[in-house]
């Protein structure tokens, strides 16, 4: 007989119980409590060790899983999901649906511990709070949300849009990507293969023959001799300088003066500046119009925002809106980045001589621009926040977009013009000495 946990008030005390009944339903568990004097708030079944997983067994149909999901996968499931709402199915059975439609891992493991949950009468929401490496909290808010409000279907919808969005425009910082990082791989493998083994072949020459070098050509001979002594360093200095960075970020000081500097430096601070801005407006409008309290929604745009200068302005902001304050005017207001130590020497490092003048002159520049505050304050003024916060995030997204096609169009050019100066100055350097020596011989 299953055992069913509950709260009531005491008719006659006022006072609030917590207790269990054993009932074959959960018609006749209420009747028993009324018949108590209860007023029933809240009754679910209470759930069995074993369900709970206190055997340490693994549950039926669940494969062995490493890591979170991937969001590709999640949008596609958030998608398909709002589609069987709509079309009437129960939330249990769609979930059913795709989980049987799902491939092992995370996400189906994910889907069946779901389904377990909401048999056990837990809601949609408080089921997916349990799988926190498949659905975020700002997943499970928006679905609690919903699930209030009674538009679960509705928020589905606004959901998978969201996430659909974002996946776009992230597929297309990657995909304008994928081009130079190629380029420049297969360029500095070519060069690698002339300094190590063609360039060695060419001393020998000038050795036999005792031909006065060109500084030119000394200097190719000492880069050649380097790379050929110590070529490990090649695919060790980027190895070595992404432990360093990630030592550097495990304090909070030198994490923040990472993301300062990201978020400055040379042409590509621009364009991760405003794929923030457009991830955070978006995030926040989706959860305000999806009923999301205020206080709440600025908490989750924070941590989805994966960067400490935003995470400290939206803290801000959320302390400012606590003390009666509206929004934009915090907002402008603590978007000036601080003075860090760190940035200043990745600054340094990054552009030897100038580095820290730049940084000097640019680090008080606000990360968030007048067209974002000029928008949230219309949008408070008229109740329309959200719509404004969607505008905001739609502007951004075409100056992304327009931005990375931008500038892959510009690193075409500078690939070639640098690889076009390396082979010259390869060329010129080995074959300067090879005319004095043949016209020596001559």
């Amino acid at each position: 007989m299953p055992t069913y946990q509950f709260e009531a008030i005491d008719a006659s005390t006022g006072k609030e119980i917590r207790d269990v009944v054993d009932a074959p339903t959960e018609a006749e568990a209420q009747a028993t409590i009324r018949s108590q004097g209860y007023m029933i708030t809240k009754i679910k079944v209470q759930k069995q060790a074993a369900a709970a997983g206190g055997s340490g067994k693994k549950k039926p149909g669940r494969s062995f899983a490493i890591g979170g999901v991937k969001s590709r996968d999640l949008t596609l499931f958030t998608r398909q999901l709002s589609i069987l709402t709509d079309a009437g199915l129960p939330i249990l059975r769609s979930l059913r649906i795709l989980a049987e439609q799902a491939e092992k891992g995370r996400l189906k493991n994910s889907l069946l511990d779901t389904c377990d949950e909401i048999e056990g009468g837990s809601t949609l929401s408080e089921a997916m709070s349990k799988s926190p490496k498949c659905f975020n909290r700002l997943y499970v808010n928006m679905i609690r949300a919903g699930e209030a409000g009674g538009a679960l279907e509705v928020i589905l919808r606004r959901l998978s849009e969201f996430m659909e969005r974002s996946q776009s425009l992230k597929r297309k910082v990657k995909g304008a990507m994928v081009y130079p990082i190629v380029v420049v791989s297969v360029a500095v493998g070519i060069l690698t293969f002339i300094m190590i083994k063609i360039v060695p072949q060419f001393k020998k020459i000038f050795d036999d023959f005792g031909t006065t070098l060109p500084p030119m050509t000394e200097w190719l001979i000492w880069i050649s001799n380097a790379a050929v002594n110590y070529w490990y360093l090649i695919p060790a200095i980027p190895f070595g300088f992404n432990l360093i960075v990630k030592g550097i970020k495990m304090t909070k000081y030198g994490r923040f003066g990472w993301d300062l500097f990201t978020l400055k430096v040379v042409i590509f601070g621009q364009l991760v500046e405003k794929n923030i801005c457009s991830r955070s407006t978006r995030t926040l409008g989706t959860l305000l119009a999806s009923g999301v309290p205020i206080l709440e929604a600025l908490n989750i745009t924070k941590e989805t925002s994966g960067n400490m200068m935003f995470e400290q302005l939206f803290s801000k902001v959320s302390d400012s809106i606590r003390d009666g304050e509206s929004i934009a005017k915090p907002l402008k207001e603590f978007s000036v980045p601080p003075f860090n130590l760190v940035a200043l020497l990745f600054w340094a490092v990054f552009l030897p001589g100038v580095g820290a003048l730049l940084y000097l002159t640019k680090y008080k520049k606000r990360v968030v621009d007048d067209l974002v505050v000029n928008m949230v304050d219309v949008g408070e003024e008229s109740g329309e926040l959200d719509t404004m916060l969607y505008k905001v995030a739609d502007t951004y997204d075409e100056e992304v977009a327009v931005l990375t096609e931008s500038l892959t169009s510009l690193m075409e050019p500078l690939l070639i013009i640098f690889l076009g100066g390396a082979v010259g100055f390869i060329v010129i350097a080995l074959f300067m000495p090879l005319i004095k020596l043949i016209t020596d011989l001559s």
